[in-house]
């Protein structure tokens, strides 16, 4: 797409890329309403405006939305509980862990599944973890957000996959301190096929890559549409790459950095993975924001489950032993025995990631209007 070639009212190739996107998205019968977010998205809200003929129509989106969202979600609880144990997530069907029992369908049900069965197996009633309907409602909230951030657009389709592979990593993170490959890298090939046609809304990229441009003769693009849609792909795809080196290489320095300073591993190359996948979606300027973001809900959430974990006596026993034996101070050893609690940086970069996708350009736009 063109748009990324803005100079005020202006584009290399002379047309304004947001009248072209108007044009675009107007077919008969639907209103569209364009505007631009604070941080650059593209917002396409409430693009379908006028009822159809049942006059119900806008009104059912989001329902519908929410019932493909859990029905989802339930398949992202697979993915996080058979993908870290490199289990097929197509077969076996699901299945009580203890007594083996195949999950009847009409207990498989989002959400009311749990409900009935009191969130205990029917046969041998060993408790079914509330992570399941909770990850299947917030999957569910996730769809209805999406639809009325971008509409019904390809942007809308675009975040939805790449919400759903947040989801998986963020859980999986959080519960067994793995980002895996599987979700990882096949997000990393997404997110680059989609910057072809939805590309990241990135300034800063593409504004590195306009710069690089203008030592080339452009002349042939700006008198053949063929080419220049080809130029514009080249140049999509670039910029995805470029957020995916972005953030993969800023956490790899980071980690190295981390380990000359304090003689240890501080991150796994999950993250720097993970940031891969990320910066394909997003961009050079997302990214960043993305692991800024991240990092500093990760180090305020660490601060304060270390005072927590200190104040209730986290390993007490252990640091009085290690007291005894004349190691230091008591109030020093529980203080680091805390400290030595990993939280998953993983789980803090997804949360950040959907708080830059869907919140930050609500806030700014919020700020500036």
């Amino acid at each position: 797409m063109a748009r990324h070639f803005e100079r005020g009212e202006e584009t290399i190739f002379g047309e304004n890329p947001s009248s072209r996107l108007r044009k675009n998205l107007r077919p008969e019968g639907l209103s569209y309403r364009i505007s631009r977010l604070g941080m650059g998205h593209v917002c396409h809200a409430r693009a379908l405006r006028r009822s159809f003929a049942c006059g119900t129509f806008n009104a059912v989106i989001p329902y519908f939305f929410f019932l493909v969202g859990i029905c989802i979600g339930s398949f992202l609880n697979v993915c996080i509980a058979r993908i870290p144990e490199s289990l097929s997530i197509v077969s076996p069907g699901s299945r009580c862990p203890r007594c083996s029992k195949p999950i009847k369908p009409y207990d498989n049900v989002p959400i009311l599944g749990w409900l009935w069965l009191r969130g205990k197996c029917r046969n041998c009633r060993l408790p079914i973890s509330l992570m399941y309907p909770v990850i299947e409602f917030l999957t569910g909230a996730m769809f209805v957000l999406t639809y009325y951030t971008f509409g019904l657009t390809l942007h809308t389709f675009k975040f939805l996959i790449f919400g759903c592979l947040l989801m998986v990593l963020i859980v999986t993170d959080l519960r067994v301190r793995i980002l895996p490959d599987a979700i990882n890298w096949p997000g990393f090939g997404v997110g680059l096929a989609f910057a072809a046609r939805v590309p990241p809304d990135d300034p800063t990229g593409m504004a590195l890559l306009v710069r690089l441009l203008r030592y080339f003769d452009l002349g042939y693009f700006r008198t053949h549409p063929a080419a220049r849609f080809y130029l514009n792909t080249f140049l999509n795809v670039t910029d995805a790459l470029l957020g995916a080196a972005f953030g993969s290489l800023l956490l790899l320095g980071a980690a190295a950095l981390y380990k000359l300073v304090r003689k240890r591993e501080g991150m796994g190359m999950g993250d720097v993975k993970m940031m891969a996948m990320v910066g394909a979606f997003l961009g050079v300027r997302d990214t960043f924001l993305t692991i800024f973001l991240g990092t500093l809900l990760g180090s305020v959430a660490g601060i304060a489950l270390v005072a927590t974990l200190y104040a209730f006596g986290w390993k007490k026993r252990l640091a009085e032993r290690a007291y005894r034996r004349g190691l230091g101070k008591l109030s020093a050893i529980r203080w680091t025995l805390a400290s030595q609690y990993h939280l998953p940086l993983g789980t803090f970069l997804g949360i950040a990631a959907f708080l830059v996708v869907y919140a930050m350009p609500w806030i700014l736009r919020r700020m500036f209007e």
